[in-house]
């Protein structure tokens, strides 16, 4: 196969064969596109093949991403992309060995998550409680939305791709699908069965009313539409900027405060991957540093001999 078959074939085998989404496709094809594009200038022309390329050639690529402003995060990712690349051209033998293999990846800086305190979620959800009481389309779902996102912890994407059929009120849980397209269940809290009560008939006016309706979507717009991911994002950028929570917080600030909160309380960090959906244990222990962290904080505060 030449380059650009090559390419195409493994994202065929990502999409078809592996089952990852759209959006996770389209990264892969992005990262390929830089390598391929370096490839081109790296060698003065577009006659190169996949058998060229070597770990001094990737290693350049790494310093080409670092002399572009790239953060060491998305040069680690772009890696870890072409890893996967060359193990699929290895197996299919396209290529006699993974180059990839062998290069290491830059050293990430350990960032913990942005979340929220308890006095932070509390002034939340009086705002939301606030909107909702108004009875609104909006103000009913901006409250759902943030019952789901504080309450079990779900994705963006998540949210987004729910279906009212996904929700057992009796059973108080939710089916969600992850990334891969993996589905878990989640419990949800009696507050979410309250406030989807709240807002469904606001969402039965909508799909009445609505040109185009989506019947099967939990959270739509003011058309009957399925609410877009951008639209979650503004309600939420909305009600933590009415309750004066920090500018950089975002949706994704509700699911770090969920894990974070639960392993505060004592929460089994296993029992926190699983509710996450983390398919490694190490992507949940940077929750617990967190709390580690916090406890260290507390006792240099308060004990008189921690100086």
């Amino acid at each position: 196969m030449n380059p650009v078959e090559a390419k195409r074939a493994f994202l065929r085998h990502l999409a078809d064969e592996r089952n990852l989404s759209s959006h996770t496709v389209a990264g892969y094809r992005r990262d390929l596109d830089d390598l391929s594009e370096f490839l081109t200038d790296y060698h003065g022309s577009e006659a190169w093949s996949w058998n060229e390329v070597d770990r001094l050639t990737l290693r350049s690529f790494l310093g080409s991403l670092e002399r572009r402003g790239l953060a060491r995060r998305t040069a680690a990712r772009k890696l870890s992309a072409v890893r996967t690349f060359f193990r699929f051209l290895h197996i299919e033998e396209e290529v006699a060995s993974n180059p990839a293999r062998s290069v290491r990846s830059p050293r990430l800086e350990r960032s913990l998550p942005g979340h929220l305190n308890r006095v932070e979620v509390g002034a939340l959800f009086e705002q939301a409680e606030r909107r909702a009481r108004e009875n609104t389309l909006a103000g009913t779902r901006d409250l759902l939305i943030l019952e789901l996102l504080y309450g079990s912890g779900v994705r963006l994407s998540e949210l987004h791709a729910l279906d009212v059929g996904d929700l057992d009120l009796v059973g108080e849980q939710a089916k969600v699908r992850g990334k891969g397209r993996k589905e878990r269940v989640v419990p949800i809290t009696s507050q979410t069965s309250t406030a989807f009560r709240r807002y469904e008939p606001r969402r039965t006016e909508a799909l009445r009313s609505g040109a185009r309706p989506d019947r099967r979507a939990l959270l739509v717009n003011r058309t009957g539409g399925r609410l877009s991911r951008r639209g979650i994002q503004r309600s939420v950028r909305s009600l933590l900027e009415s309750a004066g929570a920090d500018d950089e917080r975002s949706v994704h600030a509700l699911r770090h405060t969920f894990a974070t909160h639960l392993l505060d309380a004592g929460a089994d960090l296993l029992a926190v991957k699983e509710l996450l959906g983390h398919v490694s244990l190490s992507t949940t222990q940077i929750y617990a540093h967190t709390s580690r962290e916090r406890l260290k904080r507390v006792y240099r505060q308060a004990h008189p001999r921690s100086e």
